[in-house]
């Protein structure tokens, strides 16, 4: 990928964007690109953390998968944002995995780039710092609603923290094109695949939504929010 539009990437993403343009360059001549078919891991659970990423294009899930091989989806990641720096950081095996939810570029920085571009320019610590506090604060609230929430609740947050990232105003409402199976939805609220059906069906029944295929259009935000506790 031209440096350019590495540099412009970087821009756009909560963990590099602050930085100067003279730093972001010094990152970018680091970072090579890697393109992953659908459904291809970028890193299994328990591979050593060498690297982190940035996606470019496509969809990435990050999983943590039980000794059973049931799945649970942590998180979804689209592009401008990065993964990956937890393992990268403390030099231990990575606590999760990450996969391609369709055909997906990313941007890899090695620990030894990142080291190199840490001595040159200490104030990446800060931003790195950062993106682990805001990666434990995600962790802290999905226990919390794990605990406190009913499914139903933990499938409307979802469906709002959908809206508030990738959403797209429509005349009908909030247009949400998920890319994303109703058993891969299901695996990031700790339920099953059908009873997630069911309760998006009742949503759509009491008006909450309507069902397109993977497409959702939210119609009635304040009454998500409410079945969300927010």
């Amino acid at each position: 990928m031209a440096e350019e539009r590495a540099v412009g990437l970087l821009t756009r993403s909560k963990l590099f964007r602050d930085l100067d343009t003279e730093v972001l360059q010094a990152i970018a001549a680091r970072m090579a690109s890697r393109s992953y078919r659908k459904g291809e891991r970028v890193f299994h659970q328990g591979d050593p953390g060498d690297a982190m990423y940035v996606v470019v294009e496509g969809l990435v899930k990050v999983v943590v998968i039980s000794e059973d091989g049931d799945e649970m989806v942590l998180v979804t990641l689209g592009p401008a944002q990065s993964f990956g720096e937890l393992a990268l950081i403390d030099g231990e095996p990575r606590s999760a995995g990450a996969e391609a939810v369709e055909p997906t570029t990313l941007l890899v920085i090695t620990r030894q780039a990142l080291s190199e571009s840490l001595r040159q320019h200490p104030e990446i610590a800060e931003k790195l710092l950062r993106s682990l506090g805001s990666v434990i604060r995600r962790l802290t609230e999905q226990t919390a609603d794990l605990v406190f929430l009913d499914l139903h609740g933990r499938v409307a947050k979802l469906l709002l923290g959908f809206a508030e990232e990738q959403g797209k105003p429509d005349e009908q409402g909030i247009l949400l094109d998920l890319h994303l199976t109703q058993q891969e939805v299901a695996a990031m609220v700790g339920g099953s695949r059908q009873s997630v059906n069911q309760i998006l069906r009742g949503f759509a029944d009491r008006g909450y939504l309507e069902l397109q295929g993977r497409t959702v259009v939210l119609k009635d935000m304040d009454r998500l929010r409410r079945r969300a506790g927010l």
